[in-house]
């Protein structure tokens, strides 16, 4: 295992600065208002750098107010004194009693510790990335009769993920109609069911449990109609649809939409354009993403302030490992080690995912879609290893 280097090193006023306070107005919060805080402001002057980092403000009671970022920390704490009053920073200003500051040698990684400190410690004051967001996954179960499922965490069941999504609503559509295009059932995990190549003990077959076996929109493993060939086959279909290697259920759609209106069914022919213009959408979303995500695996080199360069470890978009960019051979051996721990491991894939390890991918995405030069500086494992070191040696393992 290499070295974890640290990122940020801290500055913490030893004190909690004088407050001046004056009673609530009526049907005001119950908490005290503080004044703007001259010996606070000259605290900041007097030891805040203009250096990369993410700063929290504390209300006179411990209370941690807001957590914010910035390429130039004494520049943006400094602004809220000089907020005018009815301004958001006028009001946060007011009610504080103590600043702290991390440096962070870059933007990057300051705008990922300022996500990571807002989801975890929920600040009055922030809006953005407060909520931790809801994503959704479709999930293709581990039954002997496969269903797919929208669903918005994910288990180490065995079942396949796919996603992140960010649009619950949609996505819980998206899977409704694929299983419907194929075939495939719906209902509750608890529902027994039987294959058309079991044996069976009573003759007379079974009734279906629901309308979706009459109206031909499921295969009905629940009344033994499928074979289980047939079903997975089914399922199979699914799956390479979820990963974007599949048509077949749109051709399917497209050709009962051109049945519909052969015989000017034209509303039904609608529906299904539809439905079909939605799983096209789905699918391409799934593909842009897939490859969006599976892109994001590379050493990334930043530089830093004060020359305290970086260098993150990003496997699939989330950053596994961060360390000093490394000038010395020792160094880049610690490297090489790093990448076989990160890149070598085999990848869990969804089941491993929280809501936050999520939004640290879509994060890490947005940041090289908004600066695709960013890109030059990042390197794939491979090509990092066969590197000769700064000193001219032979390339580390």
């Amino acid at each position: 295992m290499a070295e974890h280097d640290t990122l940020a090193s801290q500055e913490r006023p030893p004190y909690l600065p004088e407050q001046i306070t004056k009673a609530p107005a009526p049907g005001s919060p119950s908490y005290p208002i503080v004044q703007p805080n001259p010996t606070l402001r000259e605290h900041v002057r007097a030891k805040a750098e203009n250096r990369p980092g993410v700063y929290r403000m504390f209300g006179p009671g411990n209370e941690l107010l807001y957590v914010g970022k910035s390429v130039h920390v004494r520049t943006r704490v400094l602004s809220y004194f000089r907020a005018d009053k009815g301004e958001k920073a006028w009001e946060l200003i007011h009610e504080t009693a103590r600043i702290e500051w991390d440096y962070i040698p870059n933007e990057f990684f300051s705008l990922i510790q300022e996500m990571k400190l807002i989801q975890d410690l929920q600040p009055r004051f922030n809006v953005r990335h407060k909520r931790k967001r809801i994503y959704s996954f479709v999930k293709v179960t581990a039954e002997a009769a496969p269903r797919v499922l929208p669903v918005t965490r994910v288990t180490d069941d065995g079942s396949t993920y796919y996603g992140p999504f960010p649009r619950v609503k949609a996505i819980a559509q998206i899977a409704r109609e694929l299983s419907q295009v194929l075939g495939l059932r719906d209902c509750p995990a608890t529902t027994p069911v039987f294959f058309s190549d079991q044996l069976e003990m009573f003759d007379g077959g079974r009734a279906p449990r629901c309308i979706r076996a009459d109206v031909g929109t499921c295969l009905a493993p629940c009344a033994g109609r499928p074979s289980a060939e047939e079903y997975m086959r089914s399922v199979t279909l699914a799956r390479r649809f979820l990963e974007g290697r599949a048509e077949k259920p749109l051709a399917q759609l497209r050709q009962q939409m051109d049945a519909a209106s052969a015989r000017m069914d034209f509303e039904y022919a609608a529906t299904l354009r539809d439905r079909i213009d939605r799983l096209t959408e789905f699918r391409d979303q799934l593909v842009a993403f897939r490859g969006k995500v599976e892109n994001l695996s590379f050493l990334y080199r930043v530089p830093g302030f004060g020359g305290d360069d970086r260098l993150y470890l990003i496997r699939r978009g989330r950053i596994r490992r961060e360390m000093s960019l490394p000038k010395t051979r020792r160094a880049r051996g610690r490297v090489a080690r790093a990448i076989d721990d990160v890149y070598g491991e085999s990848e869990t894939g969804p089941a491993a995912l929280t809501a936050q390890e999520a939004a640290e991918i879509l994060m890490v995405a947005r940041w090289f879609r908004l600066n695709p030069k960013e890109r030059k500086r990042t390197v794939k494992p491979e090509v990092w290893l066969k590197e000769k070191d700064p000193r001219g040696a032979a390339p580390l393992r």
